[in-house]
């Protein structure tokens, strides 16, 4: 018996703690206009499927939800980064926060796209997404160990792409 139902309280709770990160999720990989409306694609899924999400693994569940929505969205997903969209403020500062800096950089974005989707979406999962092991598993539907060797083999991949 699970611990609390899964009414629309729980759906309120559960968005609130991952809305956030479901719409960051969209804003690195699609035009900014468009990720409010994935995102929202994204939770009609978890309320419809709200009884086969693992308690568990609920974020890795819905950053799998929206890889699918966005493949729905675009059968041929392309990379978006942050820094296409540019300033929403002309006094924007400018960050010098060294993640910042990477992903504005060109090279990163050259090697990323001489990747295959399914080695780009191991990668960003694991480094803009922040999952890991049991995580990165869950968003992938693979075991754990599987979820290892395709995070090993894209960045490898990564690596051969940046000296090409």
């Amino acid at each position: 018996m699970r611990a609390t139902p899964r009414d629309a309280a729980w759906f309120d709770r559960l968005f609130a703690e991952h809305a956030v990160a479901v719409h960051r999720y969209f804003v690195r990989r699609a035009p900014r206009q468009e990720a409010e409306d994935l995102a929202a694609e994204v939770f009609a899924v978890a309320w419809r499927r709200r009884d086969s999400i693992p308690e568990e693994f609920v974020l890795p569940w819905l950053y799998k939800t929206a890889s699918y929505v966005l493949s729905n969205h675009r059968r041929k997903p392309t990379l978006t980064l942050l820094a296409d969209y540019g300033s929403e403020s002309p006094d924007r500062s400018i960050s010098v926060d060294p993640a910042d800096l990477v992903v504005e950089d060109a090279e990163v974005r050259a090697a990323l796209d001489r990747l295959s989707t399914r080695d780009r979406q191991v990668l960003m999962l694991h480094a803009w997404e922040g999952l890991d092991g049991e995580g990165l598993a869950k968003a992938l539907g693979i075991t754990r160990g599987g979820a290892a060797a395709a995070l090993s083999r894209a960045r490898a991949r990564l690596r051969e792409a940046w000296v090409t």
